[in-house]
């Protein structure tokens, strides 16, 4: 049995062997650490880069308690933590020279490791996006449907995948944090992305899922570019990849919000989709002087 405390590690199955119980135990609020991990034992440890992530596990009374993840370039993940549990990782993350961006999570644990990381490094900490996390009820068809039908992406859509993936990451801040050849093949190659198309075979609007891990699948890169919004595109596809979701076979089907965008936030509560719980991300930035 390992003594209490944060342990890190580079080995990712070493990791999900101790973790993935804790991990599965609440699918919904570890839906990250869940998705990404699946992500990087399918794709390989550099799927964000060629630095390697960093695990970890906090053991409380030899349980596992709460893990974190760092896939640079994004900021370090963690699962719920007290505000004791946050001050632990951050020294233990400061006192190994572990460079952070940010962090992201739960609202509170957010606020609560951006604060410590700051008092213990003297780095100057910011908001950078406020989240929902949303989990599927009862699907409803968002009306009026737009004109035009649902098709599954495959590689003769590479190409569209990979460009509005990219425009996607633009639009939220992370332009160039993910290959975008690798994400359209993953999503390819289990059918989890989902064009909506115009009469004339034109898509409008994408929408894709993660693979499903522990009885979860989450909802992402819903995208229509600039010129085609506000014409329930969007709602369409969504609506259509939420139901794939469904059909096989998830227990729980969920997907993150911007707070900042009203308009998202009610079109996936129209839809059938009730909030979970809030999420933050923290930027770190230069050391105060």
């Amino acid at each position: 049995m390992r003594p209490d405390g944060w342990h890190l590690t580079h080995d990712l199955e070493g990791f999900l062997a101790r973790a993935g119980d804790f991990l599965a135990s609440r699918p919904a609020l570890h839906t990250v650490p869940l998705t990404v991990t699946d992500g990087l034992r399918g794709r390989g440890l550099h799927v964000y880069g060629d630095e390697a992530p960093v695990f970890g596990v906090l053991v409380e009374e030899g349980q596992v308690a709460a893990v974190c993840l760092h896939t640079p370039p994004y900021p370090l993940n963690v699962t719920p933590l007290t505000e004791e549990q946050a001050d632990a990782l951050a020294e233990r993350l400061a006192s190994a020279g572990h460079p952070l961006p940010g962090v992201s999570g739960e609202s509170d644990t957010a606020a609560a490791f951006a604060t410590v990381w700051r008092r213990r490094t003297g780095a100057q900490i910011a908001v950078q996006q406020r989240q929902r996390l949303y989990r599927l009820g009862e699907l409803t068809v968002a009306e009026p449907v737009p004109e035009g039908s649902p098709r599954v992406a495959t590689g003769a859509h590479r190409a569209q995948l990979m460009r509005w993936f990219e425009e996607f990451g633009e639009s939220i801040g992370e332009a160039g944090l993910q290959d975008s050849g690798g994400w359209a093949d993953s999503r390819i190659s289990h059918g989890g992305a989902v064009f909506w198309e115009a009469p004339d075979g034109t898509p409008v609007s994408m929408a894709s899922r993660t693979p499903e891990v522990a009885g979860q699948i989450r909802v992402n890169a819903v995208y229509t570019p600039k010129g085609l919004r506000g014409r329930g595109y969007a709602g369409a596809v969504t609506v259509e990849v939420s139901r794939a979701a469904l059909a096989s076979g998830a227990r729980e089907v969920l997907l993150f919000t911007d707070l900042a965008n009203p308009t998202s936030n009610g079109l996936y509560q129209r839809i059938g989709y009730r909030a979970v719980a809030d999420f933050a991300v923290y930027a770190f930035g230069e050391r105060v002087a």
